[in-house]
């Protein structure tokens, strides 16, 4: 296989998921390009770390009440998921539909949330949004347990429109007015119940348990109402059947979708993608799937122009690292500590911070988190008991008859991190430090010895390049 259709692989792997080591590479190259890109679109049995065997280590991850264990536990499943996609695109729809704990003091509804958006994220836009809209965290979040017939709250229809469909500029005020009007009785089926409990013995408004979703007919204002140009007795599901039959929604989606999967920044070309995305999405009938399909089957996706054109997420670049160092496959106490590492780096899982969710692009890098990306990664690929490590260090001995000059150890360790491609003077600069020491022999390398310790000095600096911070 060429290392061409490997590095395409590699960035595919990027995008759709959290990258991928060098043999799992070379398993999807034999499957092929589009194979793959439709293996990602319609996931089957993630064959994650089972529930039951968390819980054996972690207790706190039972109930799943609290953030820090609730992030740990989703840390867990995009580590080991074999259904990668799933759950990139899940933390696509957590940015856009934006959730926090700040607010809802309960983590299990939040991977309730997560669970929806694995389950529909890849299917009709409509349907997505529905679920989205009776979501018990969304609710709370954005005041819809308020949102009464004769007391209307326009904070989730404003929302709605402003930052999850439309966009600014594409409806009116009366547009979220009639909108609230259309949620109203969307609610939460033990709120009342739990409301009352609260008053007598917790300190919890609605407790900590995971609320369910209920219509409330009597608290629904079933009168006319005039959406978007469209007049009728409208329900929620109404208003999201027309929101998504709207130019500006269609063109919103697309293009959100393709700065988290393509580029940060869409020039010309990227436009006529987004344009042939609108397309796919009109013809599948606002399917999300079609829309990736066109988008990852691009020229301009497989072209060298895209390839490190992203800024890594927190997240992304963690869960890369761990996945590529092979570590945290199974229950390990530490993990909290790596999904901490997203908060220092600027994204906690399920701790957005505003309904806006992150900033993203270059504004993930700054003096303070670029040394907690820096410092992360090169720990997890220098420490040679990690399982991914020690396979890039027998790939090494095996490939190159024990013996590497410092320019082949440098092409060599960058080929199996990625591969990444780095500038002329990275390169310069890592082949000048790995040849203060001459040729590395591994030909009798053993477990931590001095030979092995290079190779992953070496790993630690290439991953601490300005190049393996771009995806």
């Amino acid at each position: 296989m060429s290392s061409q259709e490997i590095g395409q692989m590699a960035h595919l792997l990027r995008r759709a998921g959290f990258g991928a080591t060098r043999d799992e590479l070379e398993e999807y190259v034999e499957k092929g390009y589009e194979a793959v890109v439709e293996e990602l679109l319609h996931p089957g049995d993630p064959q994650n770390l089972p529930d039951d065997i968390i819980r054996r280590y972690h207790t706190e991850q039972s109930e799943l009440r609290l953030a820090d264990g609730a992030a740990a536990y989703w840390m867990y499943r995009m580590i080991t998921t074999k259904c990668p996609l799933e759950d990139k695109l899940a933390l696509f729809w957590h940015g856009l539909f934006a959730t926090a704990y700040v607010k809802l003091n309960q983590a299990r509804v939040l991977l309730n949330q997560i669970d929806m958006f694995r389950r529909d994220g890849l299917g009709n836009l409509s349907t997505l949004m529905v679920e989205m809209s009776k979501d018990p965290a969304m609710i709370i979040w954005l005041d819809n347990n308020d949102n009464h017939k004769d007391a209307p709250n326009e904070n989730f229809g404003r929302e709605l429109l402003e930052l999850f469909s439309l966009g600014i500029g594409n409806y009116t005020e009366q547009d979220v007015k009639e909108c609230a009007r259309a949620f109203t009785g969307w609610t939460l089926g033990n709120a009342e119940y739990m409301a009352s409990r609260a008053s007598r013995d917790s300190i919890w408004p609605y407790s900590r348990i995971a609320w369910h979703f209920e219509y409330r007919d009597y608290d629904h204002d079933d009168g006319e109402k005039t959406f978007l140009g469209e007049t009728g007795n409208f329900s929620g599901d109404d208003i999201i059947e027309i929101i998504v039959r709207q130019e500006a929604t269609a063109r919103f989606i697309c293009t959100r979708l393709f700065q988290f999967f393509a580029a940060d920044e869409v020039d010309e070309a990227g436009e006529q993608l987004i344009n042939s995305m609108v397309q796919s999405y009109w013809d599948s009938n606002h399917e999300i799937r079609s829309v990736l399909r066109t988008l990852f089957n691009s020229e301009y996706f497989k072209s060298d122009q895209a390839r490190f054109a992203r800024v890594k997420g927190p997240v992304e670049l963690v869960v890369g690292a761990v996945r590529l160092a092979g570590s945290y496959r199974t229950p390990t106490q530490g993990i909290e500590q790596v999904a901490r590492q997203a908060v220092y780096m600027g994204q906690g899982l399920l701790q957005p911070p505003s309904v806006e969710g992150w900033h993203e692009g270059i504004e993930w890098v700054d003096s303070g988190a670029l040394v907690e990306r820096v410092n992360f990664v090169a720990h997890e690929m220098s420490n040679v008991n990690n399982p991914g490590v020690r396979r890039i260090i027998e790939r090494l001995a095996t490939e190159n008859g024990g013996v590497l000059s410092p320019e082949k150890l440098v092409d060599q360790c960058l080929d199996l991190l990625g591969p990444v491609m780095v500038s002329d003077s990275t390169r310069k600069s890592l082949v000048n430090f790995a040849a203060r020491q001459g040729d590395l022999n591994l030909t009798d390398h053993q477990t931590g010895d001095d030979a092995e310790q290079r190779v992953a000095t070496m790993l630690g600096l290439a991953t601490s390049t300005r190049e393996f911070q771009l995806a």
